[in-house]
């Protein structure tokens, strides 16, 4: 018998972090901030002790004597106390299912945005897995739902709008909400999300007739990697995708990353704030792919804090339908729109001055938002209407 139109689709609920592995998570957290804080006055004693130069570059050293020994105690006073806490809660960190509360998975998406490579790599309990979320009936049409930086899948729900659920009944399609690390590369949230896209339309309880994948801010450039990635790897989903939308993405880096690159560079340039300058490494993976729009490996592997934009062009998938939405605040009138206060017209739409990195999208598959801030986005009555008409 032919498969029905609507299945009832039974994906794995969203995990829920335990209130004691939150709390592990937190303690660890705590304690690596406790060292890193005691690294910086150390280095700035060091650098009053030997009276350095105010200007110039010189190699940061361990303080001598008592002022040595009083950093060191710190530190090793403190990585007690955490494996002690650690120790005395493991024994009641049980996994549990279910829905994180609002608060607390906004509070976890935005650490994972500004941290989440660390709390990955340390394997913090508070890193956020990746997991693909559907919300409604499986229909042959799937609307895939990318978030953006210090974000969940929450965050679609702006103002009482969700764009998700609202074109599902519009159209007849199955939101799917993509929940992922921020804080990772762009290319590594863009490898598992090929492979989870594999594995989901192999086993969605209906026949898959399309895709169409929605982006906000850096959740169009997770899409794009994770197609580039799908297509090299001879995956089979993308044969389904048929549309693309962007909203407010920054195809070419956003401007505050750039500054806050700059900001890291000077502060080096003085042995009494190069010691603040690890506080500028504390900006993720994911934070600074979003300095150019980087894509793929390849594209941070000669270093996070180059000022230069060493990308490899990857252009918009052919046969894709891709439309773009820039929000524009200011007034309206002659001259360049203002960005929406995170990414420039120019980017979101994807233009660019050097033709290799042009996505050329066609001018009827853009369209400006104005008065739209890059998070209303989310939850602005025309840009809903707009995704309604493109998706359609």
């Amino acid at each position: 018998m032919a498969p029905s139109s609507r299945s009832a689709v039974r994906p794995a609920p969203p995990r829920r972090l335990g209130r004691v592995a939150a709390a592990r998570g937190a303690v660890r957290l705590a304690i690596e901030g406790v060292h890193g804080v005691t690294r910086i006055a150390e280095g700035l004693h060091g650098s009053i002790a030997r009276l350095a130069l105010p200007v110039g570059r010189v190699r940061e050293a361990p303080a001598g004597g008592i002022a040595g020994f009083v950093y060191r105690t710190v530190r090793g006073s403190s990585s007690l106390v955490g494996q002690g806490l650690d120790a005395l809660l493991a024994p009641f960190d049980q996994e549990a299912h279910g829905d994180d509360s609002p608060a607390g998975l906004a509070w976890r998406a935005a650490l994972n945005g500004v941290v989440g490579d660390h709390l990955a790599r340390t394997g913090n309990p508070l890193a956020l897995p990746m997991e693909l979320i559907v919300r409604g009936p499986a229909t042959p049409r799937i609307l895939l739902q990318v978030h953006g930086l210090c974000m969940s899948d929450a965050a679609w729900t702006r103002k009482g709008v969700d764009h998700g659920q609202a074109l599902a009944q519009a159209l007849d399609r199955t939101p799917v909400y993509v929940r992922y690390n921020s804080g990772l590369h762009v290319s590594t949230n863009g490898d598992e999300l090929a492979a989870r896209l594999e594995d989901l339309l192999a086993h969605w309880p209906v026949p898959v007739e399309s895709l169409a994948i929605v982006g906000h801010s850096m959740g169009g450039l997770v899409a794009r990697s994770a197609v580039h990635r799908a297509q090299a790897a001879g995956m089979a989903w993308p044969r389904r995708l048929r549309q693309m939308v962007f909203l407010g993405t920054p195809h070419h880096g956003a401007a505050l990353e750039r500054g806050g690159n700059w900001l890291h560079a000077v502060l080096g340039t003085s042995p009494y704030l190069a010691p603040f300058t690890r506080l500028g490494t504390l900006r993720s993976d994911g934070i600074t792919d979003l300095r150019h729009g980087n894509l793929l490996a390849a594209d941070w592997r000669n270093g996070r804090h180059l000022h230069h934009d060493t990308r490899t062009p990857v252009p918009l998938p052919a046969g894709v339908a891709c439309y773009a939405v820039a929000g524009a605040l200011g007034p309206a009138g002659k001259g360049k729109p203002w960005g929406d206060g995170l990414v420039s017209v120019d980017s979101a739409l994807g233009r660019h001055p050097r033709r290799s990195h042009a996505l050329r999208i066609p001018r009827e598959r853009t369209w400006v938002a104005r008065g739209v801030h890059h998070l209303d986005l989310l939850s602005d009555a025309s840009v809903a209407a707009r995704l309604a008409a493109w998706l359609a």
